[in-house]
């Protein structure tokens, strides 16, 4: 019978997901819990606003966090029309070189294509294997193997669903729909199952912070709340905190917003 053989491709694809998933975690590295120290180099003290843009929303918030940071010291301009220029053509650090290196030759370029470039780079890269060597940062193969293999549970579950309901809709007259939907339930059960169990047990290699880098992001946003006085420097240095910790929402100045999510339209050219 037809519904059989969709049974079985539902129970095919919701074993194997899930036993994927099931393997994902348990090659996964053991992560230091928030807790603990350690004992890795470099590992104590309080983190770097590149160190905490890294841990809340990876290589891209850190390009972001630098981009905004150039732009308030008046060392770049971030146009609405979504193009960065260079005016200030000495970085002070590798990140900071990075960004005028992909601004190009000319120092103006869509500041979607700088974000990507500075990103995808060498010293994001260097900054976020610093981070997983401390234990702060959960390592790239593990977080895409746990993603992937949610993804594939979740597909499971959904394919369940289809495959019952073309099971129920080809029966023929004078079966019975409800023993077949119970079936079906069972390979369904079990995806989500898997799924509730995966928000408990594999949780923490989804994101880019280990439980112990959460912590650190935490105490970073406390002390950044608790030595905001008001004052222009220290309201300057929470504004980027928030950016790091928090985004692109972050950050109030609706221009400021627009030029990092401009569409890349050309800027006039120079009359002279």
């Amino acid at each position: 019978m037809l519904w059989l053989a969709l049974l079985a491709l539902a129970w095919s694809a919701s074993a194997v997901s899930c036993l994927r998933l099931c393997l994902a975690a348990a090659d996964a590295p053991r992560l230091p819990g928030a807790d603990e120290d350690t004992g890795r180099p470099g590992a104590p003290g309080r983190l770097t606003l590149p160190e905490a843009a890294f841990l809340a929303g990876g290589p891209h918030r850190v390009t972001t966090l630098a981009l905004v940071s150039m732009h308030r010291e008046g060392r770049l301009l971030l146009a609405h029309t979504g193009w960065t220029t260079v005016v200030d053509p000495e970085g002070g650090d590798d990140l900071e070189r990075s960004v005028i290196g992909a601004a190009g030759p000319g120092g103006q370029e869509r500041t979607a294509a700088v974000r990507d470039a500075v990103a995808g780079g060498a010293a994001v890269r260097r900054l976020g294997d610093r981070l997983v060597a401390q234990g702060l940062a959960v390592p790239e193969s593990a977080r895409s193997a746990v993603r992937s293999a949610l993804r594939a549970v979740r597909a499971a579950g959904v394919l369940t669903v289809v495959l019952a309901a073309g099971a129920v809709l080809s029966l023929p007259g004078g079966v019975a729909a409800g023993p077949v939907a119970v079936w079906f339930a069972l390979p369904l059960l079990l995806t989500l199952g898997a799924l509730a169990a995966a928000r408990f047990e594999v949780h923490a290699y989804t994101g880019w912070a280990s439980p112990l880098g959460a912590g650190r992001l935490t105490a970073l946003v406390a002390h950044a709340a608790a030595a905001d006085d008001g004052t222009d420097a220290d309201g300057g240095r929470a504004r980027l905190t928030a950016l790091a910790v928090f985004g692109i929402g972050a950050i109030e100045d609706p221009l400021l917003r627009t030029a990092l999510n401009g569409t890349g339209t050309p800027p006039l050219p120079d009359p002279r």
